[in-house]
């Protein structure tokens, strides 16, 4: 733990962060299927409702080795209070299910300044009977997200306890550059925005053996699973799971928001079943905001 809290130091005292903490910027499930890194704060009662489309889903730096783009439904009631409540709706490409997990969750947005911000949230995942995607290996997520703006660039460090058929710990840490077009696109309440950024992950990886062993019969009969239990891999120790490189781009009206984001994976330190490589991800999504 002592180590952890020097990383954390050093990833939040290091030069960056941008503009205010972003609504979306939440990741309310989990960092790789967040969507509209490029939003703007709600500061009152609002609904947001949106839709997404991702290449392939990643779960804290990994992906399995059968890729399944997906679909999702989002919905997010913010309380001028700062609470907020949201459920969610993922469903895989090319399967005959209608629903593949079903996520719900809540919490509380904080900004004891101007330039910190930051939220704590309380999510649960719910799977259909196949589990095919990583995060069934798990259903339950705590998390504490915060960001700084140190003026030209923003940083954020996240903090998630998972828990169910395994446990493990993370912490995802981000340094962006948030800008937006000074000129209107096609009239005058129209923009462009820009937020890209750079993420690396620490963390424990149980749920890697958790996932193998719920799938074996699936991973043996594509030949990927590794047999045998002469390994040295321990997947419950604290470790760098993966780096990133994120460009989200955003077309913005005063209520909605469609954006396009591409991202490059980089996995270390893979460990058992699950041989990840170097990857790119799509994701589009698009978001309404009631007030």
């Amino acid at each position: 733990m002592k180590y952890l809290r020097i990383l954390i130091l050093i990833a939040v005292c290091s030069p960056a962060a941008a503009a205010e903490l972003l609504r979306h910027d939440l990741n309310f499930r989990y960092p790789d299927y967040a969507v509209r890194d490029t939003d703007t704060i709600i500061r009152k009662q609002s609904l947001s409702a949106g839709i997404n489309y991702g290449s392939d889903a990643m779960f804290f730096g990994r992906v399995g080795l059968i890729k399944y783009p997906y679909f999702s439904a989002d919905v997010v009631y913010n309380f001028k209070s700062g609470f907020f409540v949201y459920g969610s709706a993922l469903r895989l490409i090319g399967y005959n299910t209608s629903v593949d997990e079903v996520d719900v969750g809540g919490g509380y947005l904080y900004r004891p300044s101007k330039r910190f911000s930051g939220a704590l949230s309380y999510n649960r995942f719910i799977f259909n009977k196949e589990e095919r995607i990583i995060e069934s290996a798990t259903s339950n997520d705590v998390n504490w997200k915060n960001a700084y703006d140190w003026g030209p660039i923003k940083s954020t460090v996240t903090l998630d306890y998972l828990f169910g058929k395994s446990s493990d710990f993370f912490m995802t840490v981000t340094h962006s550059k948030y800008f937006e077009t000074k000129g209107n696109i096609f009239d005058d309440k129209d923009y462009l925005s820009f937020n890209p950024g750079f993420s690396f992950i620490i963390g424990t990886q149980n749920f890697v053996q958790r996932y193998s062993v719920d799938h074996q019969v699936r991973l043996n009969s594509i030949n990927i699973y590794r047999f045998g239990t002469s390994t040295d891999f321990n997947n419950g120790r604290l470790n760098m799971l993966n780096y990133s490189f994120k460009l989200p781009i955003a077309y913005n009206r005063p209520h909605y928001t469609f954006e396009l984001a591409y991202k490059y994976s980089i996995p270390v330190n893979v460990e058992g079943a699950l041989q990840n490589k170097h990857e790119s991800f799509i994701n589009a999504s698009f978001f309404y905001v009631f007030y």
